[in-house]
């Protein structure tokens, strides 16, 4: 799996923003054409980030685009100006089936064949935001290759559910979960909706904290003050890394032995606990690799 701790939205018709994105320590760096460019403002948004999204990627940092729903009828456009190979890929919202994500893939196809792309280059990343996306959310994580992730919509998903969002998240904690579960059994990300209040870092530690239990992967910001706590927080400790390079030691050692498990400090130690140690050993070295602190 790529990288995807932190992904963050800057205004796509804002080009001080994009400007400034480009110091941002994001794994990703999302130029937004939906929810945060006015209606007025959507074809001078994709006209500027065409421009200035090529100078975002840098520092192993990915750029992707978020577009407008194809029911918009601006998703084509919106490619057509934005697509390059400094691009990752792009993410949309509002897609309630399998359908949809073959016509995106479909779109990007084109897309890739006129910026003179190879194809599949560019990735996708749809958003799980109503009930009926929900229910068709395990066809569509796999109706694509470009598929690399699936990303939960809280705003969306409580307005279409007419419920009250709240800071404790009670109400979208089945579908958050049924995300995660989605994603992985697809062998996907899942990635967390935006926590809105950007200048509560405790209430997005618990956010994040909660998450991770859930099986996420990574989360998008709204704020560049938010990238640090959630890099952090989707990454191995000291501690936990210490403890799988332990892990990985014994069972080497019992393998040589014949064994097909072990033990280490009073737990037993088999097949599943020996691939998560290795996974997130992989994990921190991807980091370190991309000039992260933390080394495996």
């Amino acid at each position: 799996m790529d990288l995807l701790r932190s992904l963050i939205f800057v205004p796509g018709n804002r080009p001080n923003m994009l400007e400034k994105a480009r110091s941002f320590d994001a794994d990703v760096v999302v130029a937004d054409l939906e929810d945060s460019v006015p209606p007025a403002e959507k074809v001078n948004a994709r006209e500027i980030v065409g421009k200035l999204a090529p100078a975002l990627s840098g520092r192993g940092r990915k750029v992707m685009v978020r577009l407008n729903s194809l029911d918009t009828g601006l998703t084509r456009d919106e490619l057509a100006a934005v697509v390059g190979p400094h691009l990752y890929g792009v993410s949309i919202g509002k897609g309630e089936s399998a359908q949809d994500i073959r016509e995106c893939d479909r779109l990007l196809d084109a897309a890739e064949a006129e910026a003179g792309l190879e194809p599949g280059t560019l990735k996708l990343i749809p958003w799980i935001e109503n009930a009926r996306a929900v229910m068709a959310m395990e066809e569509m994580a796999t109706a694509s290759a470009r598929v690399v992730a699936l990303a939960f919509g809280a705003e969306d998903y409580t307005d279409d559910m007419g419920i009250q969002r709240t800071d404790e998240g009670q109400e979208v904690y089945m579908p958050r979960a049924m995300v995660a579960i989605a994603a992985r059994a697809a062998g996907l990300s899942a990635l967390d909706s935006p926590y809105v209040r950007y200048q509560d870092p405790e209430g997005l530690r618990r956010d994040v904290g909660l998450v991770r239990g859930l099986g996420y992967r990574g989360k998008f910001a709204i704020h560049p003050a938010q990238i640090d706590i959630i890099n952090e927080m989707f990454s191995p400790g000291r501690e936990e890394l210490e403890y799988a390079r332990r892990v990985v030691q014994v069972w080497e050692e019992a393998e040589s032995a014949g064994m097909g498990s072990t033990s280490l400090d009073g737990n037993m130690i088999d097949v599943p606990v020996v691939k998560r140690a290795r996974n997130l050993l992989a994990l921190a070295r991807e980091m370190a690799g991309r000039g992260g602190a933390v080394q495996a």
